[in-house]
């Protein structure tokens, strides 16, 4: 399902955010006001299927006309309702209004560099990203996980893949498993029916990748779990470099829930083993 979109410059928070992005608020009269309320109105009717199950919501973010209609294409038979621009600023603007599931971002975008609205979309909600590059070296792999996406896709590359690598990103954030669980006297929570992470008292918001290792190093406390072991369970394939792409999230988990990152409790690493959860279960 295709949804034209008006960017809004509405918000005096998102306004604030593209100016440290290093663009101009966009602005809009009566007028544009009331497309702009429209197309968000239109957004929520779109996302209802069927007996009232919503669709998930992707947000495309992508210059290159053809291949943005040509993906758009692919995750809308696929099911999803789809927002899409060509523009890093309508970007952040769209997704502070339409709170889209998950953003599919280019890197290479002519007005923001995707990697700056990647963070500034970060620093206001844990939304899943997962990134478009034709950059392939592993540096800017690692550099992109670092900055907080959850899968990263070079170019050229298969819109069916795309598509499935979007569902299990979506799967890792949505699925609710056994329920509550304590560890280290109540200093980590993991509630997993309502996907809520409480952290000395404070709730933590976390990536669904971040939430997925979290997952499986609690399923036993103390156990070791290898690199590959943990990308096998929270992605459910085998990921080309994924040693260090377990390492980048991991450090980005221990930055939200450790008091000190460089000297965790929470999450250890184990020399030449992997890691493991620091914490006993309560009770």
């Amino acid at each position: 399902m295709q949804l034209s979109w008006w960017p809004c410059g509405g918000s005096a928070g998102w306004a604030a955010v593209t100016r440290r992005a290093g663009v101009s608020p966009l602005r809009c009269g009566m007028m544009e006001r009331r497309w702009c309320a429209a197309g968000a109105e239109a957004a929520g009717r779109a996302g209802e299927e069927a007996g009232g199950r919503m669709a998930a919501t992707v947000m495309l973010v992508e210059d290159e006309r053809k291949l943005r209609d040509l993906v758009r294409s692919y995750l809308e038979r696929a099911g999803f309702t789809v927002l899409s621009t060509g523009s890093g600023a309508e970007a952040i603007m769209m997704a502070s209004t339409a709170a889209p599931d998950l953003i599919v971002l280019d890197l290479g975008l002519p007005d923001v560099p995707g990697e700056t609205v990647a963070a500034e979309l970060r620093a206001v909600a844990p939304t899943p990203i997962v990134m478009l590059t034709a950059k392939s070296a592993e540096e800017d792999r690692i550099r992109g996980l670092e900055l907080g996406a959850d899968d990263y896709v070079t170019k050229p590359f298969s819109p069916r893949e795309l598509v499935l690598r979007v569902q299990a990103v979506l799967r890792r954030g949505g699925v609710a498993e056994q329920g509550v669980a304590s560890y280290g006297a109540g200093t980590l929570v993991i509630d997993q029916p309502r996907r809520q992470l409480t952290v000395r008292g404070k709730e933590v918001g976390l990536t669904p990748t971040e939430w997925g290792i979290l997952v499986a190093l609690a399923a036993v406390p103390g156990r070791v779990y290898s690199r590959f072991e943990l990308i096998n369970r929270v992605r459910g394939y085998e990921f080309e470099g994924y040693e260090r792409t377990v390492d980048s999230h991991v450090k980005n988990l221990r930055r939200k829930i450790e008091d000190d990152p460089a000297n965790p409790e929470i999450i250890q690493t184990v020399l030449g083993g992997g890691y493991r959860l620091g914490l006993a279960a309560d009770g």
